[in-house]
């Protein structure tokens, strides 16, 4: 009998038959029609895969434009071109994600203490935190961008810095950290008021009990949604290139301007998919170890 995750599961036939106990015929035959059932499903699964496959390979391929398309968009030349400085530039995505990332944290953690804070005395503090996040949940990212970018130089303000990959993470920053801040209320708002009660019995100040009770459990309670906005942070850190940081995107915008190909674009499209699909794969992963866990009851 193993154990995992809490859960108990029930010897195979080979497993009862090395305890010494020989399994009915019934239960033999019963595991033997899963296997199959098991085997016939994944047969079948593969088979509509390859046979979806072929069928969109046949309608692209044999469209008019094809020969067209596949020189413009998929032009292995142009890939080897634009591979390596497509690359370098996804270094400072790369650290885009990471600063940013921190940032949006941070602040959108405050944001969520500050709309969660009670007693009249905090109103202005939480009708602020409120307006903030109204504001940048309703302003589209690509006028955030915009008007951080190009409004904050023309106000020629001393000590400013204009760098445009300074500027474009300020705007990242601003915009995440408004949703990050409802993700994080969420989780707050969601642990039981007993648990709060429970630490003010304790001796607990408001802040202690905020601190170590009730802020772990909503951290761990929102863990899933904030892997899903540092996926979306990672693919929009490719918005810089409005500023005329060279990343990722705008070095891929720099090769196919000179011959007008559009293969980088593609190529540049692949990398951010790549790193998408792994951080995608985690967030499922632990969204689903933690779901068993609050089956389970091991998880407050």
């Amino acid at each position: 009998m193993t154990y995992g995750e809490g859960v108990v599961k029930a010897p195979t036939a080979r497993e009862a038959a090395d305890d010494g106990y020989v399994p009915s015929a019934r239960r033999i035959e019963r595991e033997r029609f899963r296997r199959a059932r098991a085997r016939r499903a994944t047969a079948v699964a593969a088979l509509s895969t390859l046979v979806t496959g072929a069928v969109l390979f046949l309608v692209i391929t044999r469209s008019p434009g094809w020969p067209r398309t596949r020189e413009t968009f998929f032009s292995l030349e142009y890939a080897r071109l634009a591979l390596p400085k497509v690359l370098d530039g996804l270094l400072l995505n790369l650290r885009l994600l990471v600063v940013c990332g921190v940032a949006v944290l941070l602040l959108g953690l405050l944001l969520a203490v500050a709309r969660t804070l009670r007693g009249p005395v905090f109103f202005p503090l939480r009708a602020l935190a409120a307006a903030y996040t109204d504001f940048f949940r309703g302003l589209p990212l690509i006028i955030c961008l915009l008007m951080v970018v190009f409004g904050v130089p023309a106000l020629r303000l001393q000590g400013v810095p204009i760098d445009p990959v300074l500027l474009g993470g300020s705007a990242l920053v601003l915009t995440y950290s408004a949703y990050v801040a409802e993700v994080f209320r969420a989780g707050i708002e969601a642990v039981h008021p007993s648990q709060r009660a429970a630490a003010r019995s304790l001796g607990l100040s408001h802040g202690q009990a905020l601190r170590f009770v009730v802020l772990p459990q909503a951290v761990r309670r929102v863990v899933p949604p904030l892997l899903n906005d540092l996926v979306s942070l990672q693919k929009d850190t490719g918005l810089v290139s409005i500023a005329g940081a060279v990343d990722a995107v705008y070095a891929a915008q720099i090769i196919a301007g000179k011959d007008f190909n559009f293969t980088p674009y593609v190529v540049a499209g692949l990398v951010f998919v790549a790193l998408t699909i792994p951080m995608t794969r985690c967030t499922d992963w632990i969204t689903a170890r933690m779901d068993r866990r609050r089956a389970q009851g091991g998880l407050v």
